[in-house]
């Protein structure tokens, strides 16, 4: 499990709070994975117990302290989102065929691709009873954010239309698939804390720009990380052929009129087959080393500065500090 620690709070008071706060988060969580049937139990806790980062429920602790975050429907608000993206784990990794997921075996290569796709399903269903009770909203916020998790996914898999720029489809498809939990995270936080409207709004359209920003980190680290760090194998969307931004641009520059050799090079290894592990290194290697890389990160706290300033309607204090951290800290990973 992640602790609050590991965003910089300046302010002891307000650490205190969100450390105690997610500590009841965990247990909650917990108890909702919990099922009598045997299967059912072991495969909805291999996730959470693998621990995480849990960035969305930290989120939703955080912005509700604009409001009163002591709430109950606060620590609701915030299992919900944290079941509704392991659920969406289950799922991504039968799609990417990931052999890894927070370093222990992703649940598909323990018990195959049915019985983890039906524990997402059960996970799914885990988060939608919960989010029931509260209230008619925030089912509506749920099924929304839902929907936009699946048209993200679907347009990933069947990629760009001929006339559509890969680098723009990309973006979307972040924006719906990672970016849009995130900001129902933060909504939800500020929302059932009993925060005005305007602070709902301000907070949404920051995780909206922090979730990009967060998944463009994640495709720096996908490449120039060590598994055994992250607890992802390098590499797997390659593999896969999941196009990355820094894919993506490599596939733009080699291909415009100013490629040069390295391009033309680096953008052969990634069009081989790379379902041998040399030949997959080769490619992380070349890749990781090429400037488009550097590009990506850059692009990655550009958009973390973005958020940080949707910020400023928000009173001056600890917690509108700790909102900017939260940014910096999603992209400084890549650095």
């Amino acid at each position: 499990m992640t602790s609050t620690t590991a965003i910089p709070l300046a302010d002891p008071a307000l650490a205190e709070r969100l450390t105690a706060r997610l500590a009841l988060v965990e247990e909650r969580l917990r108890d909702a994975v919990a099922h009598a049937d045997a299967l059912a139990d072991t495969a909805s806790r291999h996730l959470v117990n693998a621990g995480g980062k849990r960035l969305r429920p930290v989120l939703t602790l955080l912005t509700a302290e604009l409001g009163d975050g002591s709430r109950r429907e606060v620590l609701d608000a915030a299992v919900v989102v944290e079941l509704t993206h392991l659920a969406t784990l289950y799922h991504d990794d039968v799609m990417d065929s990931a052999p890894l997921r927070r370093g222990a075996p992703s649940a598909h290569e323990v018990w195959g691709n049915s019985v983890a796709i039906l524990t997402g399903d059960l996970l799914f269903a885990r988060a939608s009873s919960t989010v029931a009770g509260l209230g008619p909203e925030a089912v509506r916020i749920q099924s929304a954010t839902f929907e936009r998790l699946c048209l993200g996914q679907l347009h990933e898999t069947v990629g760009p239309r001929p006339d559509e720029d890969p680098v723009e489809h990309y973006l979307q498809v972040l924006a719906d698939k990672t970016a849009s939990l995130i900001a129902t995270s933060a909504r939800l936080g500020a929302m059932f804390a009993g925060c005005p409207p305007q602070v709902v709004a301000t907070v949404t359209a920051f995780g909206e720009r922090i979730g990009v920003a967060f998944q463009l980190a994640d495709d720096v680290i996908d490449l120039t990380s060590d598994g055994s760090v992250t607890g992802k194998t390098p590499g797997t969307d390659l593999r896969e052929g999941v196009p990355t931004m820094p894919a993506l641009l490599l596939r733009a520059r080699a291909t415009g009129p100013d490629a040069t050799d390295e391009d033309r090079a680096a953008l052969a290894l990634l069009d081989a087959d790379l379902s041998g592990d040399e030949a997959l290194a080769a490619a992380v290697a070349a890749l990781s080393q090429h400037p488009v890389v550097e590009l990506t990160r850059q692009r990655a706290v550009a958009l973390a500065h973005s958020a940080s300033a949707e910020l400023a309607p928000l009173p001056d204090g600890p917690v509108k500090d700790a909102l900017v951290a939260f940014a910096d800290l999603l992209v400084d990973r890549a650095s």
